[in-house]
């Protein structure tokens, strides 16, 4: 290509990529609220955190994350639905509030079905993480131990109708075990319990596992994924180990209110599917054992309905049920 071509094609590029940052900006609100309904510190305030810095250029007014946490993460939640559907406030979440909890609770004062999907930021693995005092080393001899012993091996959870309490229903349900139930307040005093010995059994999150994997302190037997985990790439996946469809991953989703227009969902889509492209973003999410995804509202849209439609049963098989 003759010098001069090739500068005006480039000065042309340039002016677009100026003008179409411009028109994004232009068309997003001036302030920007994304409501985390959990507390500051977790997997689902980090990531949410990482997007919005790379939001700030696009909302000259700010960008705020607040942390609205409380009953499963509904009482956030319920502050973004009621919020004006003008694109300044969004709800970034885990699958709870968003595609789960309405399956739980009698009463709520928001319908999930009638938020309008942005984007999903990144999807976890949950992993099967056992205490080192369990005389098991893989999937095969966990679910021979829970036949031979069952109703006495006990396991953890982050609270009654949590990510980690519906996983393991499921994968009792799928290999006909039981096992007791200990819910906790979180992650946290859950691996802790876990890594001493009170409990023998969690479905924990690839982030916050891993670690404690590495170190000895738990052995992580299984990734519930369709393929290994790039932060573990030694330990199976259960399709694997012969569960084809013991598949749960913990995501993290962004929703906007009811009625929110259309032109603004694609907006916000588009500045968070340019952020979480960039490697900084891509790296930091792997950091947290999170795969950063981006997806379009109408696959956001799919993959919230099949979430919850797999839970559901989930949760109608084991009787799961929140007052």
């Amino acid at each position: 290509m003759p010098p001069r071509s090739l500068l005006r094609r480039l000065a042309a590029l340039t002016a677009c990529g100026v003008i179409c940052g411009s028109a994004l900006a232009q068309s997003l609100p001036a302030a920007l609220r994304i409501v985390v309904p959990f507390p500051a510190g977790g997997t689902a305030d980090i990531l949410p955190r990482l997007v919005a810095e790379k939001l700030r250029p696009n909302h000259p007014a700010g960008v705020v994350v607040e942390n609205r946490s409380g009953a499963g993460g509904n009482i956030g939640a319920d502050v973004v639905y009621r919020a004006d559907p003008d694109g300044g406030t969004l709800l970034a979440s885990p699958p709870g509030p968003i595609a789960i909890n309405h399956h739980l609770y009698p009463r709520l004062g928001f319908d999930p079905t009638r938020w309008v999907p942005v984007t999903v930021l990144a999807t976890v693995p949950n992993v099967l993480a056992v205490s080192p005092k369990l005389p098991v080393t893989s999937v095969a001899e966990l679910i021979a131990y829970l036949k031979a012993h069952p109703g006495k091996v006990s396991y953890a959870s982050q609270g009654n109708g949590s990510t980690s309490h519906l996983t393991a229903n499921l994968f009792m349900n799928l290999t006909g075990t039981q096992m007791v139930h200990v819910p906790y307040k979180g992650t946290a005093p859950a691996l802790v319990d876990l890594i001493g010995g009170q409990v023998d059994v969690f479905f924990d999150n690839l982030s916050s596992s891993a670690t404690h994997h590495r170190a000895g302190k738990l052995r992580i037997l299984a990734v519930a994924d369709e393929a290994r985990s790039q932060a573990l790439p030694e330990v199976p996946t259960f399709v694997e180990s012969g569960l084809k469809d013991m598949q749960a991953v913990t995501w993290f989703a962004v929703v906007a209110p009811p009625g929110t227009p259309e032109p603004l969902v694609r907006a916000h889509h588009q500045a968070m599917s340019a952020a979480l492209a960039q490697a900084d973003v891509k790296q930091k999410f792997a950091e947290q054992g999170a795969d950063a995804r981006g997806w379009s509202p109408e696959q956001a849209a799919r993959f919230i309905r099949t979430e919850s439609d797999k839970w559901h049963q989930v949760i109608k098989t084991a009787n799961v049920k929140m007052e």
